[in-house]
């Protein structure tokens, strides 16, 4: 199974703690092609040149896990090519006081939105995700 996870890079990184427990969790079902997003974020390289792997990992892999509680138009972006790629999607959302999710993705029934508080709450939830009968 490979699996791009998606996560603020340039939207804010105060997440990034979260980021590297959900890498951890992510490797326990499979490949985890993004997992610089957890740790040094976007390296030294071209925006073009992040682009273009960036797709080539989206277009190679079996389902997109993205947290999103911190906005970010790459995430967004990342999502609508998965979708269009009819690769599965599954986001996961810290619900906050001063925050909401966008209408974009928790309106969307092609998208499965899991609300979270930490990410320990999770496993049953990514295990049911990644086994063959789901997304």
């Amino acid at each position: 199974m490979k699996i791009y996870f998606a996560g603020s890079i340039r939207g804010g990184r105060q997440d990034a703690a979260v980021y590297l427990e959900l890498v951890a969790e992510l490797e326990k079902h499979g490949e985890v092609l993004t997992e610089h997003v957890a740790t040094v974020g976007e390296e030294d390289m071209e925006d073009g040149e992040i682009f273009v792997r960036d797709l080539e990992w989206l277009a190679s892999c079996d389902a997109v896990v993205a947290e999103v509680t911190t906005p970010s138009l790459g995430v967004g972006y990342e999502i609508g090519i998965a979708q269009s790629l009819s690769i599965p999607v599954l986001c996961l959302y810290r619900p906050g006081p001063d925050r909401r999710l966008s209408a974009m993705l928790s309106g969307n029934p092609g998208i499965r939105v899991v609300e979270y508080t930490a990410v320990d709450e999770l496993d049953s939830v990514l295990t049911e995700w990644f086994t063959p009968d789901s997304p």
